[in-house]
C-alpha cells in the first residue's frame, strides 16, 4: 500500500524537526561555530587595526566603515557551511536513511537551511558586540540594528540556496567548499566592504560598484550611520528575492533527483 504524500503542515513540522536536528549536531560538535564565532572576533580586530589609520586616520573612524563591511563578509562565509555539511551527509548514507522514512523528501533540506539561520544570527550579534567593545554607536541605534540584523539574515539564507546547489552537486565536501569559496573571495574582497571604491582601479571599480555585496554593505552602512533606507537597501531585497527564483527550483530539482 502506498503511503500517502505529506501535507504542506506535515512538511513545515519535519522541516522543524530537521532544523532542530541540525541543531543538536553542534552540541555534540560545537567546533561547528568556530567559523561564526572566532571569525567575525578575528576579522574585526585584525581588519580595523591594519586598516584604520591608513584609511581613515584612526580607529575611531574606520569602525562605521569597516562593522558594516565585517559583518557582509563573515556572514556570508558562513553560509558555506551549508553545501560541505549538506555534502557531508549526502556522503555518509544520511539522506539514504531519511529517503526510507514516512516523511517530505525535502524537509532535510529545508531543516539544513532553516538551521543555519542560528549561525547568521550569532555572527551578526557577535560582530555588534565586537564593534560597540571597540567603541562603534551607530546613529540609528537599537532599531537600525534590528532591521540590518534582518537584513544580512535573510540575504545570507537566500545566498545560502547556491552553496546548498553546489552541495548536492559536489562530489565531495573539500570540493564543494573549494568551489563555495571561488565563489565567495571575489564577492566579498573585490567589494567596498574594506576600502573605499574610488581609491581602485577603473576596471576593477566597474565590477566592485556592481558586485550585490557592494550594495549590501552600502545598505547597512546608510541604515545604521545615517538613519536612510536608500537604493541599496531595496537592490539588496531585489537581488536577494532573484537568487531565490534561480536557485531554489535548480537546487530542488537536483537534490530531489539525487537525495
Amino acid at each position: 500500500m502506498l503511503s500517502k504524500r505529506p501535507t504542506a503542515a506535515q512538511t513545515v513540522q519535519q522541516s522543524l524537526t530537521m532544523a532542530y536536528r541540525g541543531l543538536l549536531k553542534v552540541r555534540y560538535t560545537p567546533e561547528q561555530l568556530v567559523d561564526v564565532t572566532v571569525q567575525p572576533i578575528l576579522f574585526t580586530l585584525m581588519f580595523t587595526y591594519l586598516f584604520g589609520g591608513a584609511i581613515s586616520g584612526n580607529v575611531q573612524n574606520y569602525l562605521p566603515i569597516i562593522i558594516p563591511g565585517i559583518l557582509a563578509q563573515s556572514i556570508l562565509t558562513g553560509a558555506i557551511t551549508i553545501g560541505v555539511q549538506l555534502r557531508e551527509d549526502m556522503d555518509k548514507g544520511v539522506f539514504d536513511r531519511f529517503r526510507s522514512l514516512p516523511i517530505a523528501r525535502i524537509a532535510p533540506l529545508a531543516g539544513a537551511l532553516l538551521a543555519d539561520t542560528i549561525r547568521y544570527a550569532l555572527v551578526t550579534i557577535l560582530t555588534f558586540t565586537m564593534g560597540y567593545i571597540m567603541g562603534y554607536r551607530p546613529v540609528a541605534g537599537l532599531g537600525g540594528v534590528a532591521v540590518v540584523s534582518a537584513l544580512v539574515i535573510c540575504f545570507a539564507w537566500c545566498v545560502s540556496w547556491i552553496f546548498a546547489l553546489a552541495g548536492v552537486i559536489g562530489r565531495s565536501a573539500a570540493s564543494v567548499q573549494g568551489i563555495s569559496m571561488m565563489i565567495l573571495f571575489p564577492l566579498t574582497f573585490l567589494s567596498n566592504a574594506f576600502v573605499p571604491v574610488n581609491t581602485l582601479p577603473s576596471g576593477l571599480r566597474w565590477f566592485v560598484q556592481y558586485n550585490p555585496v557592494s550594495h549590501l554593505v552600502t545598505a547597512i552602512r546608510e541604515l545604521l550611520n545615517q538613519k536612510v533606507i536608500g537604493t541599496d537597501f531595496w537592490l539588496t531585497i531585489v537581488g536577494g528575492a532573484v537568487i531565490l527564483l534561480v536557485f531554489i527550483p535548480l537546487t530542488v530539482r537536483t537534490y530531489m533527483r539525487k537525495a
